[in-house]
């Protein structure tokens, strides 16, 4: 028999790369509004702190205070379990598709920290930044017309996250919760490191949409943390030198 788990954590919110401080703030002021105040940013282009994000912020130091930077968007997520990368663009890659109400709901109801990834605001998340998700989020906007700006696109989220714990006594069953981030990385990278051991990414051209495909292979199940050391023990035994 297993224990029922706590409620999930509120879900991180994951700037990556953004451009200008005005935004973090409102950003900032956008998740607090709907009761999320975990932020993290992946290297703010103006550095951090950044002196225009506390006005834009109206109230919501708190979020700034607390603010933690990372290098790569692998480190902001490494303790997550699950991530979802939103995007309106097609990538080309083979991920499930939901709105911001069902990532709500899911964040809710799934064991573990999940992390939302939020791109710059010119440019949006790259093609590699995405392949890290589990999931893309993606909002059914105006085809003609699909321009949010960055704390638009954070409250689409927030205020569904809100609205999905309206009533809820989320308890569920997880013998021990979906893996963090940083232990799939760790299969990916044996798995990586074993495929070049046995000359796999022999074609250097191709080696680069080789490695995305694996990564995406990978992510895309959601394993639990004992699935991953079962995964990475099978690894070892199969590549072990035999006597």
């Amino acid at each position: 028999m297993t224990d029922a788990v706590a409620a999930a954590p509120p879900p991180a919110i994951v700037l990556v790369r953004p451009q200008l401080g005005e935004n973090i703030g409102k950003a900032a002021r956008a998740m607090l509004n709907f009761g999320l105040a975990e932020m993290r940013l992946v290297s703010p282009r103006d550095g951090w702190p950044n002196p225009d994000a506390g006005p834009a912020a109206s109230g919501a130091d708190i979020v700034l205070e607390n603010a933690k930077v990372f290098e790569t968007v692998a480190e902001a997520v490494a303790d997550c379990a699950f991530v979802y990368a939103t995007t309106v663009r097609k990538r080309g890659l083979t991920k499930e598709v939901v709105g911001p109400e069902k990532a709500a709901q899911d964040t809710r109801s799934r064991a573990g920290r999940t992390a939302i990834l939020f791109g710059p605001e010119r440019s949006g998340l790259e093609t590699d930044d995405v392949a890290i998700a589990q999931t893309i989020l993606t909002v059914p906007v105006n085809p003609e017309f699909g321009s949010l700006n960055l704390a638009q696109a954070v409250i689409l989220f927030a205020y569904e996250w809100s609205k999905a714990g309206v009533g809820e006594a989320a308890a569920f069953d997880n013998y021990e919760g979906p893996a963090p981030q940083a232990d799939v990385e760790g299969l990916i990278g044996q798995i990586s490191t074993a495929l070049d051991a046995a000359g796999y990414f022999r074609v250097e051209t191709r080696a680069p949409a080789s490695r995305r495909t694996l990564r995406n292979m990978l992510t895309r199940p959601g394993f639990s943390a004992k699935e991953v050391r079962t995964l990475r023990g099978i690894i070892t035994a199969l590549t072990k030198e035999r006597n």
